[in-house]
């Protein structure tokens, strides 16, 4: 989506981190950003934590130290 919208295909709707580059560049600019809620951050619910796989520590693992 962020490559469309770099080529001028439309408009995307992304997290502000993954194109916060390319907006101070100017290469992309903001709009509706009245709109736009503030991201507080991702939310992982799982009922036990005893009993998780590798691939499910994997992905909070990511999220993790995405922020």
């Amino acid at each position: 989506m962020r490559r469309a919208a770099l080529a001028g295909f439309g408009l995307i709707y992304l997290p502000e981190d993954m194109v916060l580059a390319d907006v101070a560049a100017g290469r992309l600019v903001r709009v509706l950003e009245e709109w736009c809620e503030p991201f507080v951050g991702y939310h992982l619910y799982y009922p036990d934590r005893r009993h998780t796989s590798r691939a499910f520590e994997l992905v909070v693992d990511a999220l993790r130290y995405r922020a």
